[in-house]
């Protein structure tokens, strides 16, 4: 039956129907219950195992049927995460990303044809989709062997799956995603690979791994990063809320950076301690606590979690207008460490409306998977990236239409800043960034303190232009030169910048952002008046407000100004200032093109030269 659905429903390049064609049996699933169900193999704990020359038997990947879904786990730690150095590029297409010949010494043709000679050979799954959303995104498909269904049922969840009785005529792929393994042994010595090959016509996406990041959901998204590119848009890596406050005021925020910014976090109420109050902050010098207290929390409906598209055909001209480009989202729980943290999502998971997808959650079979049951990557040290597949269908009061963004917030992770150990900890509660100041943060976009999300998480770096460079395929400046044109374009739009984990000596995890929420939603339409908001010390980090209150509780001055913090004082604040302004300048030279935004130019280089707010300004007015 599926043969035949081929030849009735798909147009498809020759060798890619010559692979359909000689696979002895290949299904096109009806619905995700068929897809769970090949995932497990008929058991209730089943190993996706693969024979390797001169390994003999390795086993990728278990999975448990549990009561609530599938909870799939990885013998290795190093596959619990994203490799941040996956991607590489197969063809010779423009690029700033390392090519495949560069890194492997050898062309990627004969590769990709032993991956179809060894796809021949397996029981296949194919999964078709619409990347991006079947309004504005672009026909794909996976192929994966059946035995690793838990990959296929990932991507079903996250990309916007086509079961088999609703295919149109001539669904003709513009994204193909292969999926081998094996190959991570016998060609890539054990590493995450992800070869992206951009055909005129087919943009395919090789998965050498079962580690559904970097290519399920990344990888789709470096497709729509490279269609947006050729095409003059951008897909925003961010997610997305739109507030309702308990005076109905309405405010859309998006909160974008890099991964483990607090983009999932955004989407979540902010946490309360057992007696109902709000831990604003620990001293991690003193010990000492500040609370707060919020009478009643506004309704979040959640509108994306990770990518935005901000297609040409949604904008207004006024306010950016952004779109889910995701039909489920990836979302980590390293933070929620015990039962009562997030009654919400907890409630969800234990009884969803539907089998979820676990990762790296420690669950048994018949069990019912708990997301505070991290796996361990060693003894006493959970896994610091356990992660939920959720359906979009399944998050009440989800926003499935196009909305208006009222401010762009963006986020970045933070380490302590002391007097005996200066940091770049110095950024305060909420920080208010005019348009040119914005668009640098997007072009730095520091990777962060601790990230959980990715392998390699040492010292400061970068994610690169948009905190997306890491899944595009293309020339770096002609993503800058969108991301500029997008905000001279959207200039109603207001900026922000939160950190996450630690103020000065304070530990706040994610609290500043779910603050800044609330008082942002409840200001409405009011945004800040000149004289309401003070230059910050450091050009870079905009201004700082006056004063935050919310429901009558002022936030502490030495939230807002961390050199206000005896254990911090002004020189430990400068010299974290200066390691901030030195990495932002060693890393936006590298934007310094021809080809730049003439604008562009003239930001950077004030940057360069250590210009003031003022200067700034006079680049791009705050409206």
């Amino acid at each position: 039956m599926s043969k035949t659905l081929l030849e009735e429903c798909f147009v498809l390049p020759e060798d890619l129907e010559e692979l359909l064609n000689a696979s002895e049996d290949l299904v096109i699933p009806q619905s995700k219950e068929e897809i769970l169900a090949l995932a497990l193999g008929g058991q209730e704990l089943f190993e996706v195992a693969y024979e390797v020359p001169g390994k003999g038997r390795v086993v990728e990947a278990t999975v448990a049927r549990c009561k609530n879904g599938l909870a799939v786990n990885y013998p290795e730690p190093y596959m619990r995460r994203r490799d941040p150095n996956a991607l590489v590029i197969g063809d010779q297409k423009d690029t700033d990303k390392p090519r495949f010949k560069d890194r492997f010494g050898k062309d990627f043709e004969p590769v990709r044809l032993e991956t179809f000679e060894w796809l021949k050979s397996q029981r296949l799954i194919l999964i078709p989709f619409m990347a991006g959303g079947h309004e504005f995104g672009y026909p794909g498909i996976l192929i994966a062997p059946q035995n690793a269904a838990f990959f296929a049922g990932a991507l079903a969840d996250l990309q916007f799956f086509i079961p088999r009785d609703e295919l149109p005529a001539r669904f003709k792929p513009r994204c193909a995603i292969y999926v081998a393994p094996p190959f991570r042994h016998t060609h890539f010595d054990g590493k995450q690979v992800v070869v992206h090959n951009r055909l005129d016509e087919l943009h395919e996406i090789f998965s050498y791994n079962l580690y559904p990041g970097p290519s399920a959901k990344k990888g789709v998204y470096g497709f729509l990063l490279q269609v947006g590119e050729e095409e003059g848009w951008v897909t925003l890596h961010g997610s997305a809320v739109r507030v309702i406050t308990p005076y109905e005021n309405v405010t859309v925020i998006m909160h974008e950076g890099a991964s483990g910014g607090g983009k999932s976090e955004m989407l979540e109420q902010v946490h309360r301690e057992p007696d109902g109050r709000i831990l604003l902050a620990e001293n991690l010098v003193t010990g000492e606590k500040i609370h707060i207290e919020l009478k009643e929390n506004s309704e979040l409906e959640p509108v994306a979690d990770d990518m935005i598209m901000c297609h040409p055909d949604l904008q207004n001209g006024k306010k950016l207008v952004a779109k889910d480009a995701e039909d489920g989202w990836f979302i980590r729980v390293d933070h929620i460490k015990e039962y009562g943290t997030d009654t919400f999502l907890e409630k969800l998971t234990v009884h969803p409306p539907e089998d979820l997808i676990f990762l790296n959650i420690d669950a048994a079979p018949g069990s019912t998977a708990l997301i505070w049951e991290h796996i361990m990557d060693e003894p006493g040290k959970p896994c610091p990236n356990p992660r939920i597949v959720m359906p979009k269908k399944a998050m009440p009061h989800a926003v499935n239409t196009p909305v208006e963004v009222d401010i762009r917030s963006f986020g970045v992770r933070t380490p302590p800043c002391t007097k005996e150990k200066p940091s770049y900890g110095i950024v305060g509660f909420m920080q208010i960034l005019p348009p040119a100041i914005a668009w640098l943060w997007r072009l730095v976009a520091p990777r962060g303190h601790a990230n959980p999300s990715i392998t390699d998480t040492k010292g400061m770096s970068s994610e690169g232009v948009g905190s997306f460079w890491p899944f595009a395929t293309g020339k770096m400046v002609r993503l800058a030169n969108l991301l500029l044109e997008q905000i001279l374009s959207t200039p109603e739009t207001k900026y922000i910048l939160v950190p996450n984990q630690h103020i000065g000596a304070y530990r706040v995890g994610f609290v500043p952002e779910w603050i800044a929420r609330e008082y942002l939603a409840r200001r409405g339409i009011a945004w800040f008046r000149p004289e309401q908001l003070e230059p910050s010390r450091s050009p870079i980090l905009g201004f700082t407000p006056k004063r935050i209150k919310i429901d009558g509780m002022p936030i502490p001055k030495e939230l807002m100004h961390p050199n206000l913090q005896p254990e911090v004082g002004e020189e430990a604040y400068e010299e974290g200032e200066k390691i901030l302004v030195d990495f932002f300048k060693s890393e936006l030279k590298k934007f310094l093109k021809d080809d730049l935004h003439p604008l562009g130019k003239k930001i950077i280089q004030c940057c360069l030269d250590d210009g003031s707010i003022s200067d700034y300004l006079s680049l791009i007015p705050m409206t």
